[in-house]
């Protein structure tokens, strides 16, 4: 893509994305690692959480890199919009369950200070490029921006309800989820329905792949941990009617993840070809 229609970012800004994606290799470990991650985290969290939440991290990291990698316009915006949204939501929420964090470790501080240089980073790029046109897009027929729209109000509406409505929406997840985690848990839904209707509008192939893979990690990663945790833990009821609800939401992030990919290698081949 021509440099004049998707300018680079400040080197800051790259500096900052290598330093975010450290930490994040750290809340990574929650997945991968749990036993060594979970004693060290400013909240306690149960075997269920930790590997959910271990596996978006992982998936940010990608996105994460995305940044760091092109460190342009596109697909930074996308990444800024997304981590806006997602930290603004999980400092807030935060900062109303002071109650849940470890103040003797210095983990809760690091949190609260990365969560709120993130919000205050990704808003004040976003501010100054405020006017700034989106780089050229992938052509999607109306069918897929149709598609787009209805997943943005799907996972905005689940989002919100999750985050006003803590209890009742985490009732129907597979292992009990408190109000505080449950709070946390919205701020991934309404930062992938701020990421959709970004590409929606315009769609950079660069975008639609980091969108993808976001999507297709987050579900993947979420149904992969409720299957290892409760290997080992044995309390999910896997024939419940909202255990198989909340597969089939998972199972349907990720395969629209799968779809997105699709569509900007599609674009990408006929580019080349061309």
């Amino acid at each position: 893509m021509p440099t004049s229609d998707n300018p680079p970012f400040p080197a800051a800004l790259r500096l900052f994305s290598a330093g975010v994606i450290i930490v994040l290799i750290v809340g990574a470990g929650l997945f991968f690692a749990p036993e060594l991650v979970k004693p060290r985290w400013p909240w306690a969290v149960t075997p269920f959480s930790a590997r959910f939440l271990g596996g978006f991290y992982t998936a940010e990291i990608t996105v994460m890199a995305a940044l760091l990698y092109w460190n342009r316009w596109s697909p930074g915006r996308l990444v800024l919009v997304m981590a806006f949204i997602f930290t603004v939501i999980v400092s807030a929420a935060s900062f109303v369950n002071l109650g849940y964090f470890n103040f003797g470790r210095k983990a809760t501080w690091l949190w609260f200070l990365v969560y709120l240089a993130s919000a205050a980073v990704s808003g004040l790029f976003l501010w100054r490029a405020r006017s700034r046109p989106s780089a050229k897009g992938v052509p999607l027929n109306p069918a897929w921006r149709g598609y787009m729209l209805l997943e943005t109000a799907i996972l905005g509406l689940y989002g919100v309800c999750m985050l006003l409505f803590p209890l009742i929406v985490s009732s129907t997840w597979p292992w009990t989820v408190d109000p505080f985690h449950a709070q946390v848990y919205s701020a991934i839904f309404l930062a992938g329905a701020g990421g959709i209707y970004v590409v929606w509008r315009s769609a950079p192939r660069e975008e639609l792949l980091v969108l993808g893979m976001a999507q297709f990690l987050v579900g993947l990663l979420a149904i992969l941990g409720l299957i290892i945790t409760d290997a080992a833990v044995h309390r999910i009821d896997w024939a419940a009617t909202k255990t198989l609800c909340w597969l089939a939401l998972f199972g349907w992030i990720g395969i629209s993840g799968v779809f997105k990919l699709y569509v900007a290698s599609r674009y990408f081949s006929s580019q080349s070809a061309s």
